[in-house]
């Protein structure tokens, strides 16, 4: 599994977690770093009508942001996050420590999105460590939702 990030509240925290270990490179493609929403326009080819539809904060963005990596990434999996981290609240008064994450895999017929929103307490910086150790610990349950849903159709 070749992984790509998209990111925005935990600016990149994802990808660096992910190059922790030596080797990494057998799992990490790719990492963007989309914080405003130009460059989720720019850098990720999110439509300015899912935004304006749906919000900065929204699961509907996170796929877009994931789908968007996988586009130009030699990756099959893209791990996005789209939330506010604080210390003030996000447009249309979206509460500290609401993240929504997505994990889209690519698969031969397209992508398939699965996608959450999260709340997690503490600081801006608590915040973004524990969406990203959400992110991560949820890949195992979406690949096996994948797999499960391959097998059956």
């Amino acid at each position: 599994m070749k992984i790509v990030t998209a990111e925005s509240c935990t600016a990149g925290l994802i990808a660096s977690t992910l190059a922790e270990p030596p080797g990494c490179g057998s799992w990490l493609e790719s990492a963007y770093v989309t914080y405003s929403e130009d460059a989720k326009m720019e850098a990720l080819d999110v439509s300015e009508d899912t935004i304006e539809q749906y919000g900065l904060t929204s699961e509907e963005v996170a796929c877009a942001m994931a789908e968007g990596a996988l586009k130009t990434a030699k990756a099959n999996l893209a791990l996005a996050t789209t939330g506010v981290a604080g210390p003030s609240a996000g447009d249309g008064d979206v509460p500290v420590g609401t993240v929504c994450l997505a994990w889209t895999f690519k698969c031969d017929n397209g992508f398939r999105h699965f996608s959450e929103t999260a709340h997690f307490d503490g600081d801006r910086n608590q915040v973004r460590q524990a969406a990203t150790e959400f992110a991560l610990k949820r890949v195992p349950h979406y690949h096996q939702k994948l797999l499960t849903t391959l097998t059956v159709s």
